[in-house]
């Protein structure tokens, strides 16, 4: 009943495709985009706001190219996206179109995310988009995308996009069918982890290396996603896009793929994008005592707790925050520059005035500028 109630009450939808959903031997099946944007016309025409996620133009553009395999380098990707972006479009437009829905795509970058501007105005478009009776079909801008700003997986970039959109579920269509219990001995005929409470090192551990011949992403990446979904207080769902009618399925309340659950309330919009949009300028490094106050208690980080700061930064920047010889559990936006915070680290909030020669804030990070991750 759960999970009914969930996928049933869910009014914002991101649905990401992967390019193995798309292609059969190396081309378009323009039979199972067709069904899939029937799905998609039909939640959309019963009320719900969709946004696609879709993989498939390198491959379409490799496809037209007549190149035996994906490129390796990436000028040569992105000279393959560059032909195949607009096949690919142009077969949603006419499959959508034909429902009565138009088709807008939205090239996106990693930039896009981590400049607080940018983030706005690419929420703004996709809103704008769906109030006009279009169906968003977004993709990373692989024909400009250097390496340092790509996303390298669409299973991220659909978590980021169901961020930006605060989507109620994440739906990840793939050529398996969920998550499964014993891959490494059973393979897809194993079975499948119907739910999912939390994205801990139990479940990462049931990850495997496989992935598409088409397409860049695997299990491990897919996991990421639903942790970064569920943990800003939304769902996720993997499930065999292959399968005929998938998602209409789903909405209909059939128990297919692996459902994660969130792990905590809605999270507001600007704290996701500290969380999981703006690029890291730094770390910051606490003590245990500190790291239990920030998860536990819901304080704000003070100089006292601090032991270390790694890199460069400067006041209203976001930072990473980890725990002495751990990995990193929340990000905020910093108060004070690094070499301030070099300063007054380790020191009692009294005593700020007196080092730094004046004390505009009491905390190094305030909560209401912080993710826990």
């Amino acid at each position: 009943m759960r999970r009914m109630k969930l996928v049933e009450e869910a009014r914002r939808v991101v649905v990401k495709v992967g390019s193995a959903v798309l292609l059969q031997e190396g081309r378009v099946d323009k039979k199972a985009l067709d069904v899939l944007c029937e799905d998609l016309a039909e939640i959309a025409g019963g009320g719900r706001q969709v946004a696609v996620v879709s993989s498939g133009a390198i491959a379409c553009g490799v496809a037209r190219l007549g190149l035996a395999k994906r490129p390796d380098t990436l000028p040569e990707l992105q000279a393959a996206a560059a032909v195949g972006q607009s096949i690919l479009m142009q077969l949603y437009d006419e499959a959508l179109s034909k429902r009565g829905f138009h088709c807008g795509q939205l090239l996106l970058t990693r930039d896009d995310f981590a400049d607080r501007t940018r983030y706005i105005n690419a929420r703004n478009t996709l809103r704008s988009l769906l109030s006009m009776q279009a169906i968003p079909i977004v993709n990373e801008n692989d024909t400009v995308a250097v390496e340092e700003i790509r996303f390298g997986e669409n299973d991220v970039l659909s978590a980021q996009v169901a961020n930006l959109f605060e989507a109620d579920l994440l739906v990840m269509l793939s050529t398996v069918s969920g998550l499964y219990e014993d891959f490494a001995d059973k393979g897809r005929g194993g079975k499948i982890v119907s739910e999912v409470e939390g994205v801990d090192a139990a479940i990462k551990a049931l990850a495997t290396a496989e992935r598409s011949s088409t397409g860049a992403g695997g299990m491990a990446t897919k996991l990421e996603a639903a942790r970064m979904v569920t943990t800003a207080g939304e769902a996720a769902l993997i499930a065999n896009g292959r399968e005929a009618h998938i998602i209409k399925r789903i909405f209909a309340g059939e128990k297919v793929g692996t459902l994660f659950y969130p792990t905590r309330g809605h999270m507001a919009g600007k704290k996701r994008w500290i969380g999981y949009g703006a690029r890291s300028r730094g770390e910051i490094v606490v003590d245990e005592g500190a790291a239990k106050a920030l998860r536990e208690g819901g304080k704000s980080l003070l100089p006292s707790g601090i032991v270390g700061v790694k890199g460069e930064f400067a006041a209203d920047d976001v930072v990473n925050i980890s725990v002495r010889g751990g990995e990193t559990f929340a990000r905020g936006v910093v108060s004070y520059g690094a070499g301030e915070v070099r300063k007054i680290m380790g020191a009692r909030t009294s005593e700020i005035a007196r080092i730094l020669g004046s004390k505009p804030y009491d905390e190094v990070v305030h909560r209401d500028v912080m993710t826990l991750l």
